[in-house]
């Protein structure tokens, strides 16, 4: 920040107020840092955790960099969205600030296209894939297929294509929703999906939770209905696989979370994304280890020195489990005490106030909350998971109506 004041060593810069957000904000609050939060939408939940709001989109590079500027804030932190993570490093760049990711390793985090790119040069497991331009053939593409915009996060644009009749219309809707106008179409990895998150130390790997991610199905594909810790699937394999993937990226410090399908020939990297996991992970992982991912995360974007971690299992099980509500426009919420007070729940979040609305739940905007539960074994920490999120009820109205 040269030619600027000295940035104040409590400032702490957080692009998103979202509810892949609320952990590390309120971790950062508990720490007494004084926090800026981002964010568009001015009934984000995680504004509730800030000591100043700014109404700005986190895609908004020029706009952010300014507020950091003025701000003097000692370090800037992207968690549980990847396009603001290369925002976020370049930003750091910039302003000379300390950031766990290079700018150079950011650009490859946030395009799934530059991922696939750069893990076949450098040999990561990964699916077949290729890209698809506005003017290039849909002929010849294997089905079935997982078609997606490579410059987006979750599912925007994304499609399973199981028919060739449907392949031409998917990349047409991946491609609208591309920055690019480019589409990424990529082989269906048939088996269960896994997501490993860990914490790299000047370039050492450090895996963490390994978790199921249990999805639902079409028109929801991929989206996570729970996260459930030990993976009964994973094994060394996987925690391998995304070992190579951060070395391939360049990511030598910081969080990374990412996605594997255990196919028939092993696993397979599906993406990786250099920040904190959006559904709760660091507080799934602090719960079940003991491991504080999120003050490790707020450490490394101030600059100061972090220990390796080292995981110490609490409890056999733990599970985030995720609240689905109907269509509609939200009148209340009930029954959140009850489930507060189904034993091993450790906590509930909900997100939404009255007046939000809910569409066909395609993406992860559309879940109203999640429930966090433990128990002695995986499969105790899901019953009292699900039997939390039964208790909790949405009242909705039709979206056109009134409240």
């Amino acid at each position: 920040m040269e030619g600027d004041e000295a940035p104040a060593d409590d400032r702490l810069l957080v692009l998103g107020a979202g509810p892949a957000q609320l952990g590390l904000l309120a971790a950062a609050r508990e720490r007494g840092l004084f926090v800026i939060a981002v964010d568009r939408d001015p009934r984000a939940p995680g504004f509730a955790y800030a000591d100043r709001r700014a109404l700005l989109s986190t895609e908004d590079g020029a706009a952010v960099e300014r507020l950091a500027r003025s701000e003097r804030v000692a370090g800037v932190i992207a968690p549980g969205t990847d396009w603001p993570v290369g925002i976020a490093a370049r930003i750091a760049d910039h302003l000379q600030l300390p950031h766990p990711v290079s700018p150079a390793s950011a650009v490859l985090a946030v395009s799934k296209l530059r991922q696939r790119e750069r893990f076949e040069e450098a040999g990561v497991p990964q699916p077949s894939w290729r890209a698809v331009g506005r003017d290039d053939s849909t002929a010849g593409l294997p089905v079935p297929a997982v078609v997606k915009a490579p410059d987006r996060q979750g599912q925007r644009g994304l499609s399973l294509v199981r028919r060739g009749m449907e392949l031409a219309d998917a990349v047409a809707r991946a491609q609208t929703a591309s920055r690019a106008g480019t589409a990424l179409v990529e082989e269906l990895v048939r088996g269960p999906e896994v997501t490993v998150n860990a914490f790299s130390v000047d370039g050492v790997f450090h895996p963490l939770t390994v978790t199921d991610r249990e999805t639902a199905d079409l028109p929801a594909f991929g989206v996570a209905l729970a996260h459930v810790w030990p993976s009964r699937y994973a094994d060394e394999r996987a925690v391998e696989a995304a070992r190579r993937a951060a070395e391939a990226l360049g990511i030598e410090n910081g969080p990374t979370y990412t996605q594997i399908r255990l196919g028939w020939h092993g696993p397979q990297v599906i993406e990786l994304a250099a920040r904190l996991g959006g559904g709760h992970d660091a507080e799934l992982c602090r719960a079940a280890l003991g491991v504080d991912l999120n003050g490790l995360a707020i450490a490394t974007a101030l600059g100061e020195p972090v220990e390796p971690p080292r995981p110490e299992p609490e409890v056999g099980g733990a599970v985030t489990q995720f609240l689905v509500p109907p269509e509609g426009r939200l009148v209340a919420t009930h029954g959140e005490e009850e489930a507060r007070a189904v034993d091993g729940v450790r906590d509930v979040r909900l997100y939404r106030s009255p007046g939000h609305e809910f569409g066909p739940f395609r993406t992860g905007g559309d879940r109203a909350g999640a429930v966090l539960a433990l128990g002695d074994s995986r499969e105790e920490a899901l019953v009292r998971a699900r039997r939390a999120a039964d208790l909790i009820r949405f009242e909705v109205t039709d979206a056109q109506g009134p409240l």
